[in-house]
This record gives C-alpha cells, sequence and structure tokens, in this order.
C-alpha cells in the first residue's frame, strides 16, 4: 500500500499530459506552422492563372475531397499498420506534395498537386486522432484536445503572418518552406515517438477490439459529433481558409491583409483554447460545442458586411473584429466535439474506421463549404456567401440539442469499470 507520502504525487502524475501526447501536440505546431505559411497565398496563388473565385476555392476543395476519399483507405491503414508508421508516411507524402505545388506550372497541375497532398494529410490526420484517442486518459480528454487543437492554433497564428512575408519573395517560395517544415516534423516524431513508448494491449489479449462503424452509429453523441463536424470543416477548414483571405483583399488591396485576418482569428482561438479544454473536462462536451457553433456562427454570418463601409479602413477592423468572435467559437467548438469522440470509441478499442467517418464528415464540408460559397461569393457577393456559413453552423448545433452528455456517459462507465475491477 503506498505511504501517504505517495499519494499527492499519485494524483499529479493522473493529471499530467503523457510525454507521447506532449510529442504530437509539438509535431502539430510544426506542420500547422507550414500549413498556415501557405494559406494566406494558396488562393491568391490559384488565381495567378487567371481563374476566378470559385476555381481558386476549388483547390482548397481539391485538398479535401482527396481526404475525403481516401479517408476509409486511411483508417484500414492504421489498423493494420498501427498509428506511427502511419503518421511519418502521411508527413513526407505532403512533403513531395507541396513541392511539386511549388513547381505548378498550370491550374490543372496545382489542381492535381494540391489535392495528392491529401492523401498523406489524412494518413497523419486520423493516425494522430487515434493516437489522442489511445493515449489521453478520459479525464483529461478535453484538455488534451485543448493542448493539441492550441499547438495548431499557435502555428496558424504564426504561419499567416509568415507565409504573408514570404511572398514577398514570390508566390511559390511558401510552398517550398512549407516542405521543408513537414520533414522536421517527421524527424520529431520518429525521433521523439518511438513504439516503445505506447501502451501495449491489455494483458491477455493479443490485439484490441475492433468498434465498428455500426456501433458509434448507434450512439447519437456519435451522430451529433458527425453533424457539427461537417459545420466545423465547412466554416474552419473550407470558407476561413478559402474564402475569407479574398474578403479580407477585397476589402483592402494589400498582400498582407489576408495572413492578419486568418492569424487574429487563430488568436481568438487559441485565447478560448486555454480555458475551453478544461472546461469541456468538467462543464461538459455538449455545452461547449453548442454555444461554439453560435458564436462561430454569428462571427463568420456578419463578416460579409466588412465590405459595407465606404473606408476600407474601418472595413478591415469589422472584419478584424468578427475573425475574433469566429475564433473564439471555433476554440469552443473543438476540445468538446474532439473530447465527445474519444468518449464514444474509449482507450480499449480500436477505432480506425470510426475516426475516418468521423474526418469524413469534416472534409466533406470543407470540399462543398468553398465550392458553394465561392458561386454564392461570385453571384450575390459576399455578404450573402458568409451568411450562409453561419447558417450551416446554426444548423450544425441542432443534432446536440437532444444529445445526452458524453461526459455524464463516460464516468458512468468509468465508475462501472471501477466496480467489476473491485469485485
Amino acid at each position: 500500500m503506498p505511504s501517504p507520502a505517495d499519494r499527492p504525487t499519485g494524483r499529479a502524475d493522473a493529471n499530467r499530459i503523457p510525454r507521447p501526447i506532449w510529442i504530437l501536440v509539438g509535431a502539430a505546431f510544426v506542420i500547422a506552422l507550414g500549413f498556415g505559411i501557405v494559406s494566406p497565398v494558396l488562393p491568391a496563388y490559384a488565381r495567378s492563372f487567371d481563374v476566378g473565385v470559385a476555381a481558386a476555392s476549388v483547390v482548397v476543395s481539391a485538398f479535401a475531397f482527396f481526404r475525403l476519399v481516401f479517408a476509409p483507405a486511411g483508417g484500414a491503414l492504421v489498423s493494420r499498420l498501427g498509428e506511427r508508421p502511419v503518421y511519418l508516411a502521411g508527413l513526407l507524402v505532403v512533403a513531395v506534395s507541396s513541392l511539386a505545388t511549388a513547381f505548378a506550372q498550370s491550374y490543372g497541375q496545382l489542381l492535381l498537386f494540391r489535392g495528392l497532398g491529401g492523401i498523406g494529410s489524412t494518413m497523419f490526420t486520423i493516425s494522430a486522432m487515434a493516437l489522442l484517442v489511445r493515449l489521453a486518459p478520459p479525464r483529461l480528454r478535453g484538455r488534451v484536445s485543448s493542448a493539441y487543437a492550441s499547438a495548431f492554433l499557435i502555428g496558424g497564428m504564426a504561419g499567416p503572418l509568415l507565409g504573408g512575408l514570404l511572398a514577398g519573395f514570390g508566390l511559390r517560395a511558401p510552398f517550398v518552406v512549407y516542405a521543408v517544415v513537414l520533414v522536421v516534423a517527421a524527424v520529431v516524431v520518429a525521433v521523439g515517438l518511438g513504439g516503445e513508448r505506447l501502451p501495449a494491449p491489455p494483458a491477455g489479449s493479443a490485439e484490441r477490439p475492433t468498434m465498428t462503424l455500426a456501433q458509434a452509429w448507434a450512439s447519437p453523441v456519435y451522430r451529433a459529433a458527425l453533424a457539427s463536424g461537417v459545420a466545423n470543416g465547412w466554416t474552419n477548414f473550407g470558407v476561413r481558409m478559402a474564402v475569407l483571405p479574398l474578403l479580407a483583399i477585397a476589402v483592402l488591396d494589400q498582400p498582407w491583409a489576408a495572413g492578419v485576418v486568418l492569424a487574429v482569428s487563430a488568436v481568438g482561438t487559441a485565447v478560448t483554447l486555454q480555458f475551453s479544454g478544461r472546461a469541456a473536462d468538467r462543464v461538459g462536451r455538449r455545452p461547449l460545442v453548442m454555444v461554439g457553433l453560435l458564436v462561430m456562427g454569428a462571427g463568420m454570418g456578419l463578416m460579409g458586411l466588412a465590405t459595407v463601409p465606404a473606408s476600407s479602413t474601418v472595413g478591415l477592423a469589422v472584419l478584424l473584429a468578427l475573425a475574433v468572435v469566429s475564433g473564439v467559437g471555433a476554440g469552443m467548438v473543438n476540445p468538446g466535439q474532439q473530447a465527445a469522440v474519444a468518449d464514444v470509441v474509449g482507450q480499449e478499442r480500436n477505432a480506425g474506421k470510426v475516426l475516418s467517418v468521423f474526418q469524413m464528415a469534416q472534409d466533406g464540408g470543407a470540399i462543398v463549404g468553398p465550392i458553394l460559397i465561392g458561386l454564392v461569393a461570385d453571384t450575390w457577393g459576399f455578404t450573402v456567401a458568409f451568411a450562409v456559413t453561419g447558417v450551416i453552423c446554426v444548423l450544425g448545433a441542432v443534432p446536440w440539442l437532444r444529445t445526452p452528455e458524453p461526459l455524464t456517459l463516460q464516468q458512468g462507465q468509468d465508475q462501472d469499470s471501477s466496480q467489476v475491477g473491485a469485485s
């Protein structure tokens, strides 16, 4: 029996995020830094091939489309080969794709090279999700999701600003830098996340049991997460990355405007993540997701109004303020949503297919969002286009109205497990 002096240390260790997760968090920062570098220049790079707003948005959607198509195969690879090798291979695939994108000679080549990067992206995304579900203690899932998302957002804050500066050396330069950054991330994970650091299967079993998609679909929490995942992908991974930079340039015709707007939005999310993860572990996942979607919808839905003021300075101020609001909403949605999916899966099960379908829901939104909103912007203007995005966020919150709180269900499962262990 441990001595009283040992007990505080045990409690501290139980509330400490495991070291392998911090390695993934560090890699996430490096990846996001590189992604942020190319995000503000990608639409303008596409427009340099003499295409319109909708065609420029398709470049972002092509990346998400390949992610969507390859997601089932990515989930199967994770189940067969393991999380770590699939993660590393995915990073290297995206690195090669980014380097090829930098030297594209036509819009068709740009579309192809950027799209192929989606294959590698879904490989490391699903692998990272599986590792986080596997490694994160149930009581810390909100904090782990917040830490991982914070790394992406901090990289997202620095990346667009750096990308805007690199654009001064040409629109192709950021893609070369992105390729180098991804190789660095692969080295960090390869060296820092050795196979021996991953927990072994439970005693007496050769491998972890597999959770089927039918089992996950039976959970109303999982179904609600799919709906909010579509809205989140539409807004944050689609419209924000593809159309918002074009809106920023329409408000203020300066190459740095897009990077500043994306960075400010990331600041709002990063600040919110400092408390939203703990709130998801204490208050619950459901209120965080619902309120976050409504706040995000309000911010994104009103952004088109930035084109109304006669003064570009006033318009930019409005755009920056609304970018902060939408960023705050995103900072509430992500930890609650990710923790809810982890509650459904649990640590003890292999759920590559279940996680890949959740990722497909987000990618589906990221595909449809930029294309549809780009077409609406070309036809009716940015005001209507961003209002539609706000409506999508509200619709994503509706399924959560009748969804039981995942945290309460998880606590009940933990109590049942402890009683079984005690008996």
